[in-house]
């Protein structure tokens, strides 16, 4: 019997004969053959069982396979396989839910080490650290952190070696993505909470960025006259941080917009600061000034449904917002500015020009890329899971400052919500980003010395120019921060004379 030959030629394809084993078919070869095509079948079977589980459940699933950073082709990729590994390493260090591991963190035997939360170390993060203070001091908005591991494929970009090298985009025009400044526009259709028609869009390094533009393009150059710049008290550091720093001749920041409201015989222009909701106390600030030679920029960070009932869209001629507070990403340095007068846009853009030559091409394909997880429901996501986890974090804290006769917390009236369609009431479901707390003692008159004391991190009154009777504590960091700042505050209250037994 003549010798029979078969050819693999593929995986996916199985097995295929050359046009000389039809020949042999004919001259008496078909036991073999016969005895080939049982075989043939046999490795289709299992090479599609293998294949079928790969599409499902992942090359790692069944076996617990882990890429090296040397396999490259995964799945038809090519140059983008290298880094698609490199994400997805960094992302599977668990840290032991206390941590996380970053591509651009510091790399030990090849990996990327884990990164651990506050009050907690270890290779893997797994050791508490019992003497370390509650970290209610920064505004690090990680509460959302969880949100985007649910979105973890829907939210990832891949970036190539390439990407956008120019110093403009395709038109040479401009430093805008269109694309992004339509989302952007489209997400405030949405959600309700600005008006956008008629306007321009500016985009900055974060609001902090647009803050001290607005301040240059709203004040009069040349002028033997400085803008006055004031914010209601308890008012955001930073506003009168920035105006001194710069030292502008065309400006002075002065303080509390209370000492101007019954001004009547001031002749120079005057700019006022409006945050709503207002960091540190949440309240939907309004402005105090009004006139002729006032202009106002409306700090709008926190308008979004996680913190606050949204009762109109704004419509401001120039207002600010930030990525920050939106989606959490606050590393990313993503702002924009909605500006009515085009003059004052044109005198930002012409700032933010020298300043920096617009807001990196990177940073605005990473903002592009979170916005679509965002419009693609109109929002609604987000905002609930936002909205959830901060109602369960101020349940627990008024529940555990209901046992204290020594603190107090800040009231805020109940605002009609038009994106979740329903009154929001502050009771028990305001949502604002911070907790404004009051000791109630007559000796406690610094209020930040004595949560110092119970290991307690945050901000006094005075950061904020307002009474050191006041303490700012932020309630939009980790699990974990959070979780430590209720126990310590529980221990702290426990410890009051007279204190109510839950």
């Amino acid at each position: 019997m003549a010798e029979i030959k078969v050819t693999k030629c593929s995986t996916l394809t199985g097995w295929r004969y050359r046009e000389r084993e039809k020949v042999l078919w004919r001259r008496g070869g078909r036991a073999e053959l016969k005895h080939g095509h049982k075989l043939c079948l046999l490795c289709s079977v299992i090479g599609n069982f293998f294949f079928g589980v790969n599409l499902y459940v992942g090359p790692r699933g069944l076996w617990k396979w882990k890429w090296s950073s040397d396999e490259v082709h995964i799945q038809g990729l090519s140059w983008s396989g290298r880094a698609a590994v490199e994400a997805e390493l960094a992302a599977a260090e668990a840290c032991s839910g206390h941590g996380r591991a970053f591509l651009d963190g510091v790399v030990v035997d090849g990996r990327p080490i884990c990164e651990c939360n506050t009050c907690y170390g270890g290779p893997d993060c797994s050791l508490f650290l019992p003497s370390c203070a509650a970290d209610a001091d920064r505004g690090d908005p990680l509460f959302l952190e969880p949100f985007w591991k649910q979105h973890a494929e829907s939210s990832a970009v891949l970036v190539a070696g390439w990407h956008r090298m120019s110093y403009s985009f395709g038109d040479q025009t401009t430093f805008l993505s269109r694309e992004l400044e339509s989302l952007l526009r489209k997400l405030h259709s949405l959600v309700g909470n600005a008006i956008t028609d008629g306007k321009y869009i500016m985009f900055g390094a974060g609001s902090t960025q647009l803050l001290n533009a607005a301040v240059h393009a709203l004040s009069p150059h040349n002028s033997s006259l400085p803008a006055t710049v004031a914010a209601s008290i308890p008012y955001f550091a930073l506003y009168q941080m920035q105006t001194e720093f710069f030292n502008s001749a065309d400006y002075s920041f002065q303080g509390d917009t209370m000492q101007w409201k019954n001004t009547t015989n001031t002749t120079g222009d005057i700019i006022e600061f409006v945050t709503a909701p207002n960091n540190p106390d949440g309240q939907l600030n309004e402005a105090v000034l009004h006139g002729p030679n006032v202009k106002t920029i409306h700090d709008r960070a926190y308008y979004w449904p996680h913190f606050t009932g949204i009762p109109s869209p704004a419509d401001d001629d120039l207002s600010i917002f930030t990525i920050s507070k939106l989606t959490g990403h606050a590393g990313s340095r993503f702002g924009w500015a909605l500006i009515r007068n085009e003059e004052v846009y044109k005198r930002m853009n012409t700032y933010l020009q020298l300043n920096t030559m617009g807001v990196s091409r990177d940073t605005q394909l990473r903002a592009l890329k979170l916005l679509k997880v965002l419009v693609k429901d109109g929002g609604r996501e987000i905002f609930e899971f936002g909205y959830k986890t901060m109602s369960k974090r101020w349940d627990k804290l008024r529940k555990t400052l209901s046992m204290s006769t020594r603190f107090s917390l800040q009231k805020i009236p109940p605002e009609n919500c038009t994106f979740f369609q329903k009154v929001r009431d502050p009771t028990p479901a305001f949502m604002a980003a911070y907790a404004w707390v009051r000791c109630e003692r007559e000796e406690d008159r610094n209020c930040i010395e004595i949560l110092k004391a119970a290991k307690i991190l945050g901000r006094g009154g005075s950061v904020f120019h307002d009474n050191n009777r006041y303490a700012r504590l932020s309630l939009i960091r980790s699990d974990d921060d959070f979780a430590l700042l209720i126990s310590r505050l529980g221990r702290l209250v426990s410890q009051e004379e007279g204190a109510k037994i839950m």
